[in-house]
């Protein structure tokens, strides 16, 4: 989930494979935006 800068709610939510996790965290990173991962539940897939 992308979290809002100023209040921290959810904005965004995505369901990706472990593989996908680090060019997503990388990608947060360069721009400063905050995440929360989180392991999805079977019914997610």
């Amino acid at each position: 989930m992308r979290l809002d800068d100023i209040d921290g709610t959810a904005v965004e939510s995505t369901v990706v494979d472990a593989a996908s996790v680090n060019r997503i965290v990388q990608q947060a990173a360069s721009v400063g935006q905050r995440i929360y991962i989180r392991p999805a539940d079977s019914a997610a897939r």
